[in-house]
């Protein structure tokens, strides 16, 4: 009885396995292939006796097609270990867990965590992986404006505010989740970029090191904010020079949560006329700063897959103080939170805040950014930036996978995979935030709430490229079409 309850056991966990774990490159991809490899256990056919709390052991755990990547930066991503006991159910949770901490490590193109064989009450576990193409020496080309729609309209997509050169990017450089990167860039800033991140440098494999340098100067300068947009002064001379060195020391205990310890130095140069149009550019009307920054930031990530996420939760805390003395001296707070739930079939409900502060209120022109950079601001505004020293925002969506395929990939199977997927998700979302200025000068959208909504479309494809087109309404009474995208490139 109990030989049948064992052969039972192991041809169900086989074949929930098998069926749990998918091989996937973006999310919600059920067009892509799946790819299973047929272990070499024999199928074991069940009989009457079922006990679903039989526990197995696992043996061994079999790593296939990680040529470059070590073998313990993926078994750090992967919750089983030998000589560990698991139920039926726990074992196929497991599996799921690793299949989907290993996609994030953005290390593969296709991952899959199956049952290899079995003896007895022994597992051996199969892990699969199709790695990426990891040394990108390419041409760069972008836009210096804060996003795509700032430069095509406001700039009519003029070139002269185009950086172009080389950039090297080595991610996976010795197999250890490292990443190498060189920037030469001339165009409309001349910079010289260097940096190496290194996810572990101990044996534990908790700790980790960020380093970067980076020096470069501009024609042009952003010397002010007027009617909430930026004010530009360009000469034939060079009007801002600045360098940047640091170095990051990390943490990670476990898997979901990083903590980032940093330090450092900032070197920030403005001609006198920039000075002459805005006094408060820098403290005191100078016309140089130096000054250190310390920082901590902790982030929170227990998503499906983390460049596009259906499904989860994130969140981040930021504590840092630039400068020391008079010339520059600014403590500043900031947490951003992310909710994400399934509601049905192919659709997730995701809520975003933020909050900042910056202390003291009285900041020069140079430490009072906040809304409009990078990722932190309000779609439907765009076209505009909003100072301040406190801030907040809640956004909303609702989203939906329309529709997904793949395509045959040019024959180059390290740089492309043999099918390119492609999905796109539809949605609806509302933003509201507001933005606390001591003195808003001339303009006008600090200081008061701010409402915006909208449709959208979202284009994800291998490489963690994402191509967001929103149609988005403000409470201005504008409206209109604005392209967002990400890329590791």
């Amino acid at each position: 009885m109990m030989l049948g309850c064992r052969k039972y056991c192991l041809w169900l966990l086989s074949a929930v396995a098998f069926c749990q774990c998918i091989s996937a490159q973006v999310p919600g991809n059920e067009d892509s292939k799946i790819v299973t490899t047929q272990s070499d256990s024999v199928l074991i056919t069940p009989s009457q006796d079922r006990k679903a709390d039989t526990s197995f052991t696992v043996r061994e755990i079999v790593l296939v097609g990680n040529k470059k990547t070590r073998e313990e930066i993926m078994l750090r991503e992967i919750p089983l270990k030998p000589g560990e006991k698991y139920i039926l159910q726990e074992l196929v949770k497991k599996f799921e867990i690793a299949r989907r901490n290993l996609m994030n490590t953005t290390l593969f193109h296709e991952v899959v965590v199956a049952v290899k064989g079995f003896e007895g009450y022994y597992v051996d576990v199969l892990v699969q992986v199709r790695e990426r193409w990891y040394l990108f020496p390419v041409p760069y080309f972008k836009p210096v404006d804060r996003n795509l729609n700032q430069w095509i309209v406001e700039q009519k997509a003029s070139l002269t505010r185009v950086n172009y050169g080389i950039k090297l990017m080595y991610y996976n450089a010795t197999g250890r989740n490292d990443k190498l990167r060189a920037w030469f860039i001339g165009g409309y800033t001349k910079q010289i970029a260097l940096s190496y991140d290194r996810l572990y440098i101990d044996k534990a494999m908790k700790w980790g090191l960020n380093t970067s340098f980076n020096i470069g100067k501009n024609k042009e300068i952003n010397y002010n904010t007027i009617n909430d947009k930026q004010a530009f002064l360009k000469e034939e001379n060079y009007l801002r020079k600045f360098m940047n060195m640091s170095v990051e020391l990390t943490y990670r205990h476990a898997i979901k949560t990083r903590h980032r310890f940093g330090l450092s130095f900032i070197k920030e140069e403005i001609a006198d006329t920039v000075v002459k149009l805005n006094p408060n550019y820098f403290v005191g009307s100078r016309t140089t700063v130096s000054f250190p920054e310390f920082y901590y930031r902790m982030s929170y990530f227990d998503l499906d897959y983390i460049p596009y996420p259906t499904k989860g939760y994130a969140a981040e805390f930021f504590f840092g103080k630039k400068g020391v003395d008079k010339q520059v001296n600014l403590w500043q707070v900031s947490a951003n939170a992310t909710g994400i739930w399934h509601t049905g079939k192919n659709m997730f409900l995701t809520l975003i805040g933020y909050a900042a502060i910056k202390l003291p209120f009285d900041q020069p022109y140079f430490t009072s950014h906040m809304l409009g950079y990078s990722d932190v601001f309000l779609q439907g505004y765009e076209y505009y930036i909003i100072d301040g020293v406190a801030a907040g925002y809640l956004k909303a969506s609702f989203n939906k996978r329309l529709f997904g395929f793949s395509i045959k990939g040019p024959a180059f199977k390290k740089f492309i995979p043999q099918r390119i997927p492609f999905s796109f998700y539809g949605k609806i979302y509302g933003n509201a935030g507001y933005v606390y200025n001591e003195q808003p000068g001339e303009n006008s959208l600090p200081n008061k709430m701010l409402y915006s909504t909208g449709i959208g479309l979202d284009i994800i494809t291998m490489y963690d490229f994402i191509l967001k087109l929103e149609w988005s309404f403000n409470q201005l009474g504008q409206n209109g079409l604005f392209l967002h995208r990400k890329s590791i490139f």
